[in-house]
C-alpha cells in the first residue's frame, strides 16, 4: 500500500479527532515513508495546510470517488465513527464511503475504530455488513470488539488502541504550551490542574465540578479550562468557571494539536470529560481523572486500571475530590508503565493496514 484515502471526522474543529489524524499519519509514515494519504475533510483547505497532505471535500461525492479511484485502500478511522447515539446518519455516511470503495474494488480497513453504541437495527446491520466485508478490522478496545461480535461480525478482529496513544512524550516540548499559558495570565510557577469539559445536558454535574475546582484552588493549584472543540467547549467552560468561588482561567484561543499537547505537558492533573483530553494526559504522564458521559471514557480508563469519578448523571463533589486526591498521589512512572503497553497496541492498526492484499489494477 502506498496511496490511501482516510475517512473520519476531520475538518470539524474537534481537537480530539484532529489528534487522531495527526497520530495516524505519524504511525503510517513510520511503516512507509513514501505513504501518500488523501484525507476526506469538512475543511479540505485546512486539512491540507495543517498536515501537508492531499485532501478533498468529504461531502462531494465525485471528489470522493475520484480520490478512491486513485487509491490502493480506504482507511476508515479512527475515532467513534460507527455509532448511532447522535443519529443513524453517521452510520449511513461512513458505511456509504466503505460501500463506494468496495464498488471500486478498493479494500477497506477499519483503523482503530471505536464501535458503538449501536442501538438501531439499521445501524447494527450496516456496521456488521461492512465489517464482515472489510479486508482488515482493527478496533481501539476490547469493548469495541465485543460490540462487533455481538452484532454478528465473524471475521478476525484485532484489538489495537487509539492512535494518539502511539505518540512519544519526548517529542513534545512544553515550551510552546508554557508561552500559551502565560499569554492567558496563568502563573506557570504554580501547580496546574487542567479541566476539559464538553456541552452536555443537565446542570447538576456542572455545579459539582465547579465545587471540585474550588477545592483544587484551595489545595494551592491553579485551574485552567482547556476547550477541545470551539465554540461549544469554550462556552460550557466559561459557564462552569463562572460558578466557581475562586479565580480560574479559560484558554480561549483555538490551538493546533501540537500546541494543545504542549499545554497539557505543563499540567500536574487533568480532570476531563473529553476522551482525548484523558488520552493526552496519560500519554504525557499527567494524572487523569475522568467524568463519563459515554462508555468510551470508562473503556479507556479501564485500560489504566482506573474508574471514572462519576457520570454526568451522578457526579458529586466528594467522590470527585477523592479521585482527584488519588490521582495527585499517583506516581508519574506508575502511570507511564500502564500506558506503555497501549503504545505498542496503537501500532497494530498501521501494521494491519500494510499487511492486506492490494488487488492488481
Amino acid at each position: 500500500m502506498t496511496r490511501a484515502v482516510i475517512s473520519g471526522y476531520y475538518g470539524f474543529g474537534n481537537l480530539g479527532d484532529e489528534a487522531v489524524l495527526f497520530s495516524m499519519l505519524k504511525l503510517l509514515k513510520e511503516q512507509d515513508p513514501n505513504f501518500e494519504p488523501t484525507v476526506l475533510s469538512a475543511d479540505p483547505g485546512f486539512t491540507a495546510r495543517t498536515y501537508n497532505v492531499k485532501s478533498v471535500n468529504r461531502w462531494d461525492t465525485m471528489e470522493v470517488i475520484g480520490a478512491l479511484r486513485k487509491a490502493d485502500v480506504l482507511l476508515s478511522g479512527g475515532g467513534s465513527l460507527l455509532q448511532d447515539v447522535t443519529g443513524v446518519k453517521n452510520i449511513f455516511y461512513y458505511t456509504g464511503i466503505m460501500w463506494i470503495a468496495r464498488m471500486l474494488n478498493k479494500p477497506v480497513v477499519f483503523f482503530s475504530q471505536g464501535i458503538g453504541p449501536l442501538n438501531s437495527r439499521m445501524g447494527r446491520f450496516l456496521a456488521a455488513r461492512e465489517a464482515n466485508r472489510a479486508a482488515a478490522v482493527t478496533v481501539r478496545d476490547e469493548e469495541s470488539r465485543a460490540e462487533l461480535q455481538d452484532i454478528g461480525v465473524s471475521k478476525d478482529i484485532v484489538v489495537a488502541a487509539d492512535p494518539v496513544l502511539g505518540l512519544e512524550p519526548e517529542g513534545i516540548s512544553a515550551g510552546w504550551g508554557f508561552i500559551t499559558l502565560q499569554a492567558e495570565s496563568v502563573d506557570t510557577s504554580e501547580s496546574l490542574a487542567g479541566i476539559s469539559v464538553r456541552p452536555w445536558e443537565g446542570e447538576h454535574w456542572k455545579h459539582e465540578l465547579a465545587s471540585a475546582c474550588d477545592y483544587l484552588v484551595e489545595k494551592g493549584m491553579q485551574v485552567v479550562f482547556l476547550p477541545m472543540q470551539q465554540p461549544g467547549d469554550l462556552q460550557v467552560s466559561q459557564e462552569i468557571a463562572g460558578m466557581m468561588k475562586h479565580e480560574s482561567f479559560v484558554l480561549k484561543r483555538a490551538c493546533s494539536v501540537q500546541e494543545k499537547l504542549s499545554v497539557f505537558k505543563n499540567l500536574d492533573l487533568l480532570v476531563g470529560m473529553r476522551l482525548h483530553s484523558l488520552i493526552f494526559a496519560a500519554v504525557l504522564g499527567v494524572s487523569p481523572v475522568g467524568i463519563s458521559y459515554d462508555p468510551k471514557v470508562k473503556n479507556f480508563l479501564s485500560c489504566l486500571d482506573l474508574e471514572p469519578a462519576g457520570t454526568t448523571c451522578d457526579l458529586n463533589k466528594k467522590e470527585l475530590c477523592d479521585k482527584i486526591d488519588s490521582a495527585l498521589s499517583l506516581e508519574r512512572q506508575e502511570l507511564m508503565q500502564k500506558v506503555e503497553p497501549l503504545k505498542k497496541l496503537a501500532r497494530r492498526a498501521a501494521e494491519a493496514a500494510f499487511n492486506i492484499e492490494i488487488p492488481s489494477k
